[in-house]
């Protein structure tokens, strides 16, 4: 495939040639070449595609009337609302999820991370919902499936038993959440965690919506079991929001760290009080950051709309980022950052100004935008979009091909 005639990363006009479903030349645009089956980018920009790193599809209500919000405060009143709503939906859950999977790929996104919730309400109910949606696009997105805990691993008996049957039938990652706050038994639940982690050998992500202190000891203990078992790599910090809003020097030692360990983090850019980690200060110390929406429009929440790019805006808009190198930056967080998360064979961001994912080598993951810069894209959230996996093109103007 010939892509030519678009501008990567907002620069000089260029011309990419994809052989085998990676990038296997980039040359200064030459209007003179033959355009025959080729793609005519048209002066747009160029950008790998989008990596959402913290999605639940397994509780979406994309494409269905609003309702009125019914959460009660914290997670137990929210999972409890979910719980109580999720089987009386207009479509089925295998319906709404694929739904908002495609929409997801349509506007840009072709790396996924999704949560399945799995308990003894809906056991695996769920995530072979997840488990069909990505079965479904297999060739239009990569999509990584999180065994998740989200009413616990200690509150319900029986529910260790249904997340190790969803790590037999394909999950690739095991999850937790807040382990001292939920379970009060922080030991025993990241002990579970890590060892179903070890014993199927897939990565760890813990949900850490726990406040100051409380969030700094339970990260010291993912330290400690990501050190002894040798999982450098393939551990994630999901929200994490207060490990910055301690003290400086509390904030310091977490992430020198997660530097040494390779342990990521995965933000959805929320509107919270008090300081969270510095975006810039995150890639400069080498710690893998990613961005996600969360939920999608759920009984969680009214927001999330499949469009990273909006997510992005978010990023920029709740971090106070105003410049242009910054606001890109939040733009590579949202495409390469998470893509190195999923994948730790791909280098991380080194500084604000790294624009990495369109060089010779590089897998065909990319999203052609119609927009002035960067910049103007994360502000304008366009329609005018190409979206191309593993060198095929599978969604135009917001519509799967």
């Amino acid at each position: 495939m010939l892509i030519s005639n678009v501008r990567p990363w907002g620069q000089t006009p260029i011309d990419f040639e994809i052989t085998d479903g990676k990038i296997s030349s980039v040359s200064p645009h030459d209007a003179a070449l033959p355009t025959a089956g080729a793609i005519d980018g048209g002066g747009r920009l160029a950008l790998p595609s989008f990596s959402d790193v913290h999605v639940h599809l397994d509780s979406t209500r994309i494409g269905l009337p609003f309702r009125e919000h019914t959460g009660a405060p914290g997670v137990w009143g929210m999972m409890l609302n979910d719980r109580n709503n999720w089987r009386d939906a207009e479509v089925s859950l295998p319906q709404r999820v694929a739904e908002t999977l495609g929409r997801m790929i349509a506007h840009g996104t072709t790396r996924v991370r999704s949560y399945a919730q799995i308990d003894i309400d809906c056991k695996l109910e769920k995530f072979e919902a997840v488990l069909s949606a990505k079965e479904k696009f297999a060739e239009h997105a990569d999509v990584q499936i999180m065994a998740f805990p989200q009413a616990g691993l200690l509150l319900e008996p029986g529910t260790v038993a249904y997340l190790e049957e969803s790590l037999k039938l394909g999950a690739t990652v095991m999850g937790g959440i807040d382990p001292c706050q939920l379970d009060r038994d922080p030991v025993r639940h990241l002990d579970i965690v890590f060892e179903l982690a070890e014993k199927y050998q897939v990565d760890v992500d813990i949900h850490l919506h726990e406040p100051g202190h409380l969030a700094h000891f339970s990260t010291e203990l993912i330290m400690e079991r990501t050190r002894a078992l040798g999982m450098e790599g393939r551990v994630t910090l999901s929200h994490a929001y207060e490990l910055g809003n301690v003290s400086a020097a509390a904030t310091q030692r977490v992430m020198e760290g997660m530097r040494e360990l390779d342990i990521s983090w995965a933000t959805v850019a929320p509107a919270v009080s008090g300081k969270q980690f510095n975006l810039a200060a995150m890639t400069e110390a080498g710690i893998r950051v990613g961005l996600g929406e969360d939920g999608q429009r759920d009984y969680w929440s009214p927001y999330g709309d499949c469009d990273l790019l909006s997510r992005t805006w978010q990023l920029a808009f709740t971090h106070g980022l105003r410049q242009d190198e910054l606001i890109e930056h939040a733009a590579a967080i949202a495409t390469w950052g998470g893509a190195s998360i999923m994948d730790r064979n791909l280098t991380r961001l080194r500084s604000t100004s790294d624009r990495p994912g369109l060089a010779v080598g590089d897998r065909a993951e990319l999203v052609l935008l119609g927009a002035e810069t960067v910049t103007s894209a994360v502000m304008d959230r366009g329609s005018d979009r190409t979206v191309i996996h593993d060198g095929r093109v599978v969604a135009d103007q917001l519509k799967l091909l």
